[in-house]
């Protein structure tokens, strides 16, 4: 997961037989100097992995700077996400639905 602010939950789902092993996730997240994300923006049961709080273990606080995913490209900011870009024919509103988050304007 990923939060509208750049928060990172990469390591453990919780789900059960799963094995958290969180290596050197933590150490990346927070001394990169940009940390970018490359990720499905749904789940296979068609869940946002875009959030508005991450729900998971958080691997990093505000460390995410840019979200690419197969449909959009987002930048994380301290007010919430930024769309970039999307494919064609996938409108900001298509994108809002999906995530259920309000997407701010690029500037």
């Amino acid at each position: 997961q990923v939060s509208a602010t750049g928060d990172l939950a990469n390591w453990s789902t919780g789900e059960p037989g799963a094995i958290p092993a969180v290596g050197g996730a933590m150490d990346l997240a927070v001394g990169a100097r940009q940390t970018w994300v490359m990720m499905d923006l749904l789940t296979r049961d068609g869940q946002s992995k875009l959030v508005a709080r991450c729900s998971y273990p958080l691997t990093g606080l505000a460390c995410v700077k840019r979200v690419y995913t197969d449909l959009a490209t987002f930048e994380c900011t301290p007010d919430g996400l930024v769309l970039v870009d999307a494919v064609p024919g996938l409108s900001r509103a298509g994108l809002e639905r999906l995530t259920g988050l309000s997407l701010l304007e690029k500037a």
